[in-house]
């Protein structure tokens, strides 16, 4: 009877053990929903959940359930992030995920995850401060560097490209792409002059930004191209010059939005857009947290490739879904010639 007892009393601390094991709840901060490239990596992130989740309970793993915060846009935005970050902190969520509304104002949070032994994987743009456990976002300094090495080739090397700068200074993802796009402009030797940087990411600064350019460059002819470094902002850019009827400026963008793919059909103004894959980047991630979740060690940084969409390449990009389109020799000249379409191990 004792035999039984005991046999009786281990088999109940397995079933309890059993039911702990069968959920995990991960604590996931995006930042915007008015950005659309956001919501679709938010759509990624959230169908590989329903994949991992309906594999899981058919063979009897753990599934996760997630809370799910969004920050909002501007300082506010910033701010709301912090505080959600340490309300799930305080919560003990198993694990956070998070898209950074700022690198620098999340430290203090993600310090702070560190010592309650909370991981943290962010996604899109990066946290100064602190130890993540991954990062996973786009080859952002390969978007801008496409943007750039085609604009090198639609201009003469002795023309002197006047070009303004629509940027974002305050993630990563942004200011990597900045360099990209200088640094193909370098190294293809074309000759170029930065007249002016505005700062603008959503359609609010957008819009501002581009009544500004007509603003301060009225003359036609005076600038020769903007780059804008993602469509959230880029968009009214490129809607305000068009409406203006500056059709001589050509744009370069980021990101992949399907209303700027339809100016690239169009012929209107956007000459390159390097897209994105969000809904592969979310899904990348939400592989990436379901294996830290099990006690295995993902690579620590890695990024899903951009897409260069042109008039010439617009059929073989399939969309911010995915897939990923298959590698193929750009149709213009560049120092990398063939495009590639893997995952891209930084740091294991």
């Amino acid at each position: 009877m004792k035999k039984i007892a005991v046999l009786f009393f281990f088999f109940v601390l397995f079933c309890v053990s059993a039911v702990v094991a069968k959920e995990f709840r991960v604590g996931v901060l995006y930042w915007s929903m008015n950005i659309p490239g956001q919501v679709a990596m938010r759509n990624g992130l959230e169908n590989e959940l329903s994949r991992i989740n309906s594999s899981a309970a058919a063979t009897g793993e753990a599934t996760v359930i997630l809370d799910a915060r969004v920050a909002g846009d501007g300082n506010m935005g910033i701010e709301n992030q912090i505080n959600q970050m340490n309300d799930l902190i305080e919560a003990a969520v198993d694990l956070l995920i998070v898209q950074p509304t700022d690198n620098a104002a999340l430290s203090g949070p993600l310090r702070k995850a560190n010592s309650a032994g909370i991981p943290v994987i962010a996604y899109d743009q990066y946290i100064s401060g602190g130890t993540l456990t991954a990062y996973r976002t786009s080859d952002n300094y390969q978007a801008g560097y496409l943007d750039g090495e085609y604009i090198a080739s639609r201009f003469a090397k002795e023309k002197e490209i006047q070009i303004i700068l629509v940027e974002y200074p305050h993630v990563s993802s942004t200011v990597e792409r900045v360099n990209g796009f200088l640094d193909a402009l370098n190294k293809s030797e074309q000759k170029y002059r930065i007249v002016k940087t505005y700062q603008a990411i959503e359609p609010v600064s957008g819009k501002k930004a581009g009544e500004d350019i007509l603003r301060d460059f009225s003359k036609k002819g005076s600038v020769d191209v903007v780059f804008t470094v993602n469509d959230g902002g880029g968009l009214a850019v490129v809607d305000v010059l068009a409406s203006a009827g500056r059709s001589e400026i050509l744009v370069a963008t980021i990101d992949g939005d399907p209303l700027s793919i339809e100016n690239i059909r169009a012929g209107r103004l956007t000459v390159i857009d390097s897209a994105q894959y969000c809904g592969p980047l979310g899904a990348e991630t939400m592989r990436a947290a379901y294996s830290v979740l099990r006690g295995e060690k993902p690579p620590y940084h890695a990024l899903v490739p951009v897409f260069p969409i042109t008039t010439e390449t617009l059929e073989r990009y399939h969309g911010w879904a995915g897939p990923v389109a298959e590698d193929f020799i750009k149709p213009w000249k560049s120092s990398s010639p063939e495009w590639q379409g893997s995952l891209k191990v930084v740091h294991q």
